[in-house]
């Protein structure tokens, strides 16, 4: 038997540790999931991505009652910069959330088919995606790059 060890390096900053461009990400992340049209779950996400000509596209989370027809955040939002800014890769991408009627803002991380579509925007430009993640205690996770949250991404057709 043959053990494989995976590691993961995400940088856990405080608020006042942030760069500029990272905490205008994070507020129209904030701003834009006031927008969502989440009506079953009553979960409110926000996205924004910073595009490497240096425009920033927002997006939130869209439900259906057709579970699970709905759309991500995130998934949407890389879905309308590569239609609409398909020779332009997004560099960072910043990821918020907050249940309906809550002050505090929910600590999430992007779910499994968002991991993915991360990861096919990132094989399709051949850049890695800064991703912020604001957490419930106002922190905010920088990961570099979605291997770091999806260590055993699936890559190859052919593989």
């Amino acid at each position: 038997m043959k053990k494989i060890n995976l590691s993961t390096e995400i940088e856990e900053l405080l608020p006042e540790e942030l760069s500029t461009m990272e905490k205008l990400l994070i507020d129209r992340a904030k701003e834009v999931s006031k927008r969502a049209y989440a009506p079953y779950s009553g979960f409110h996400v926000g996205a924004a991505v910073l595009l490497e000509n240096g425009e920033i596209l927002q997006s939130s989370n869209q439900e259906n009652v057709s579970f699970p027809t709905g759309v991500c955040a995130e998934r949407l939002l890389l879905g309308y910069a590569g239609a609409n800014h398909p020779d332009s890769p997004p560099t960072m991408l910043a990821i918020v959330a907050q249940r309906a009627g809550e002050e505090i803002w929910a600590g999430v991380s992007p779910c499994g088919v968002c991991r993915q579509t991360i990861n096919e925007v990132e094989n399709r430009f051949e850049k890695p995606i800064t991703m912020l993640i604001l957490c419930s205690n106002g922190n905010v996770m920088r990961i570099k790059g979605i291997a770091n949250l999806l260590p055993l991404k699936f890559d190859d057709l052919n593989s």
